[in-house]
């Protein structure tokens, strides 16, 4: 059975007649373990480019959604609908000066953009895009991807600090404040998907939800933990900084928050990094909540193809509604944030994953 992309792409290769000659080739120079290496790294570069795609086609989406919501057009002059419109942005943040201010920490100042695109990268790796179109099944993958999405404040952290502005670090410190407040709830309604799963894979989790109650009803957490849902979307969204929840930036109090200095590439890495996030917690969103890459059967259709397009239609309605929050919702105060997480989402989280234990045990679910 296949177990993920690998395997995938070597059993591709084999039916084509690829594989073995190759294999060969590099077994007589003692060399297989070299081909395996390469076969992983197309693996990442293809992931990468599928990624960085998805942030250019998103950061045009969006600004068509501010559009739409506001009765106007949006992106239109680059391209068919302005759909050229990301690559005219890169080439003017590749053109635009590099500035560190006078009183920054420059290793600092300059490390903090890459920091904080890397996690939003890494954690791709155990989320299953299909079936087999996965990266790697970790055993412990949920517990990864939270701990993984936990290292984007250190980034901001860093950068608020670096540069040396009022500002920046008031930014830095909200959305210090803001990860603490909302890592729990989310960990917490994760937890109680954990608990009737049995196991951490995403691959288990997502298979868990597969069929359907009386031939209709897919079998999706988001019906079986409604709270757990409504709670680890909400906690997602903070821990993605977008509106109603973007006390990192707030633009009409903090500038630009905690990137207020940075501009070119240095500006567009936090710009990748926040797209980039927006589709992974969708993805895992979707993984945990909605089935994954689960759907009807198209018999014709290989499996590959028809998981991978569920999946990403799943992640893109989640995405929607996010972009949907932001333009129609105003921002909350810091102290309702926080009230809201520790009062409020973390109590509900613990009652939630208190009834699942009990019902679990009384096998009722």
């Amino acid at each position: 059975m296949i177990a993920n992309a690998y395997e995938l792409i070597v059993n591709i290769l084999t039916a084509i007649g690829i594989y073995e000659p190759v294999y060969g080739f590099f077994q007589s120079f003692g060399l297989e373990y070299l081909l395996r290496i390469i076969i992983v790294v197309v693996e990442i570069v293809v992931l990468l480019v599928f990624v960085l795609l998805s942030v250019m086609f998103l950061s045009w989406l969006e600004r068509k959604m501010f559009g739409w919501v506001q009765s106007r057009y949006g992106p239109m002059v680059t391209g068919p609908h302005g759909l050229f419109q990301p690559i005219a942005d890169g080439i003017k943040l590749v053109g635009k000066e590099d500035i560190i201010p006078a009183s920054a920490d420059r290793w600092i100042f300059t490390l903090a953009p890459f920091i904080i695109f890397v996690p939003a990268l890494l954690v791709f790796v155990p989320l299953p895009f299909g079936d087999t179109l996965i990266l790697s099944d970790l055993r412990m993958g949920l517990i990864y991807i939270i701990a993984i999405s936990a290292l984007s404040p250190v980034s901001i952290l860093l950068a608020g600090w670096a540069s040396n502005n009022k500002y920046s670090l008031m930014g830095a410190m909200r959305a210090v404040a803001q990860d603490i407040s909302y890592t729990i709830p989310l960990a917490l309604a994760a937890i109680a998907v954990v608990l009737y799963v049995g196991s951490l894979s995403t691959v288990d989790i997502v298979r868990a939800q597969e069929g359907t109650w009386f031939g209709i009803i897919p079998r999706w957490f988001i019906f079986m933990q409604p709270l757990a849902f409504i709670l680890f979307l909400i906690a997602s969204i903070a821990e993605m900084g977008r509106i109603p929840f973007d006390f990192q930036e707030s633009e009409q109090e903090l500038v630009a928050g905690f990137f207020t200095e940075y501009s070119g590439m240095k500006f567009a890495m936090y710009f990748l990094g926040e797209y980039a996030h927006l589709f992974a917690v969708s993805g895992v969103v979707v993984t945990i909540f909605l089935g994954g890459w689960t759907g009807p059967v198209l018999s014709p259709i290989p499996v590959q193809i028809t998981s991978l397009v569920y999946f990403i239609i799943k992640t893109y309605a989640v995405i929607l509604f996010a972009m949907w929050l932001r333009d129609t919702v105003p921002r909350v105060r810091i102290d309702q944030l926080l009230n809201l997480g520790w009062k409020i989402m973390i109590p509900l989280a613990l009652l939630n994953l208190l009834v699942t234990s009990f019902l679990l045990t009384a096998r009722v679910i």
